[in-house]
């Protein structure tokens, strides 16, 4: 068999070395567009508790950590001029540059055959039994097919560059600086003993307001937009001990996020997509390179049991990979989303709170208190501080209606609320138009962020109803991510009380309702009674 790998990423090189050890007898070369020395970007981060399974299938990675990369346990938070750390993070960064060279050395050790500065197409690849297209989220493989895949891609609004930075974090750290143009926000991490990397977030009015749109995005790679560079040292120059920032392609862009039902096609030639080329989850989640290397594993293990049978061998490898690449996309959903809304965070709350909120995006207060019970425990001390009582003990009170706590029951009909219970027999009535007395707005949160616009001018109709405006609204419907947004939206823009209709698995209610509260992504949370 001969197998021709498109793209000398991590992904592209592991697969060529995890097949030649499976079988020696396969040929596989690697083809790399760029030189064997070059890298865009600074470095490349990996969670402890995600790396079983590649340290399994080759040393190679875990050579490369523990003998160049750096290691930590905290993620660090910085806000308003505080630090707050929460441990049991485990983490281990790279420079990508030397992560690239000790691959490389590897798949040639196993035979593998690697041309750099060839740039290739399925035309250029015909006599090959099976190409392996690892070519990136900009696939060119991919835009030559015209099989129907079931691409989908969503582009996130938040504005994003990636620099380095020769001061060095002691971890991950996240950094949040207001200018007089907007709030940035700073991804930084340790990737060598002389570099750590350093991207950049903020939303679109922030960015243009700074004038940091002015470079043309479609000059070739490699050049860098120094004016970006120049106005983030300056922002973030006290938070970097006056360091500097390093650029390497450095330049301002939209995160996209691609899903893609099929990652293989037998016409007109058998093809298999890995990697970014079929899939990207936002990075905040630290996820890209070990999906890539993730999906190596599994096409390898697929092609080496049935090489006679590629139809098999790439349905198997589907079955086998997929489900893991969409459990880390939902989850990084949120994260992303966050990064889309967290000026209005670093407004809205003190320290503890905004740290609290950012690091329970996708997990409940339990399991964060299995990472770092300190970090819970104070971030329960700071609610306490504020509300005199643990966050469901806290008693709600606007309007002439009031609840002793935060977790409330709810009375529905055909699974839509109308009423919310506090434990006694005065009933808040629920409902989309305004009532008579003490009353709580029923809104429906939309299927997905298309139809939030709609919704949030319902809540702006709402606040504006003056002395008949609900006491709360209670967002119900949609997706848990949509439910949270207008929440989000009601209590921080509208000013109006929050509901969140839960409607996960009753056993863990209790657990999602205070993370719910102390976070403050909404004010009270209610379940079907």
């Amino acid at each position: 068999m001969r197998i021709a790998v498109a793209g000398g990423g991590p992904g592209g090189l592991f697969f060529a070395t995890l097949i030649r050890r499976a079988d020696p007898s396969i040929e596989v070369t690697v083809f790399e567009r760029n030189r064997a020395d070059d890298t865009f970007g600074f470095g490349v981060v990996f969670s402890d508790r995600t790396l079983a399974g590649i340290h399994e299938a080759d040393p190679v990675l875990r050579r490369a950590l523990t003998e160049h990369g750096r290691h930590w346990d905290e993620i660090e938070v910085r806000l308003k001029g505080e630090r707050v750390r929460c441990g049991g993070n485990g983490m281990a960064a790279v420079v990508r540059r030397t992560l690239l060279a000790l691959m490389q050395a590897r798949a040639r050790d196993v035979g593998a055959e690697l041309r750099f500065s060839t740039e290739v197409t399925l035309d250029d690849l015909a006599g090959h039994d099976l190409v392996v297209a690892a070519d990136g989220t900009g696939s060119r493989i991919r835009e030559q097919l015209e099989a129907d895949l079931g691409v989908e891609v969503e582009t996130a609004t938040a504005k994003f560059i990636w620099f380095g930075t020769d001061y060095l974090f002691d971890g991950l750290t996240f950094v949040h600086e207001r200018s007089p143009d907007g709030v940035f926000a700073v991804h930084g991490y340790p990737i060598s003993d002389e570099v750590s990397t350093f991207i950049v977030e903020t939303d679109e009015a922030s960015w243009r307001r700074a004038g940091l749109d002015e470079f043309d995005v479609t000059r070739p790679p490699g050049e860098s937009d120094l004016i970006s560079k120049d106005y983030l040292e300056k922002l973030f120059g006290e938070q970097i001990d006056g360091k500097r920032l390093l650029v390497n392609n450095s330049r301002w862009g939209n995160f996209r996020t691609r899903r893609t039902r099929r990652w293989h096609t037998l016409a007109p030639r058998p093809v298999a997509f890995l990697g970014d080329a079929v899939h990207t989850a936002h990075f905040s989640v630290g996820s890209g390179t070990k999906m890539a290397m993730e999906d190596a594993v599994a096409l390898a293990r697929a092609v080496a049991a049935t090489p006679d049978d590629l139809g098999a061998a790439l349905a198997a490898y589907e079955e086998a990979a997929q489900p893991s690449v969409r459990r880390i996309q939902d989850s990084a959903r949120p994260s992303l989303a966050w990064w889309e809304h967290f000026g209005r965070y670093h407004d809205e709350f003190e320290p503890w709170q905004f740290a609290y909120h950012f690091l329970s995006r996708s997990i409940t207060d339990s399991r964060l208190a299995r990472r770092d019970p300190g970090f819970v425990t104070a971030s329960h001390r700071g609610w306490v501080a504020a509300h005199g009582a643990e966050p469901l003990d806290t008693q709600f009170e606007r309007g002439g209606w009031s609840a002793p706590g935060r977790l409330v029951s709810l009375s529905t009909v055909g699974g839509v609320p109308t009423a919310v219970s506090a434990g006694r027999d005065d009933e808040l009535p629920l409902s989309e138009e305004p009532q008579a007395g003490p009353w709580g707005a029923l809104v429906a949160a939309p299927a997905d962020e298309e139809g939030l616009p709609a919704v949030f001018a319902r809540l702006t109709e709402l606040a504006g109803l003056g002395e008949r405006a609900p006491v709360l609204v209670a967002v119900h419907d949609g997706t848990a991510l949509t439910r949270t947004l207008v929440c989000e939206q009601a209590r921080m823009h509208d000013r109006l009380p929050a509901l969140h209709v839960d409607a996960g698995d009753p056993a863990d209610l209790a657990d999602r309702a205070l993370t719910t509260v102390l976070s403050g992504r909404a004010d009270l949370v209610g379940a079907p009674a």
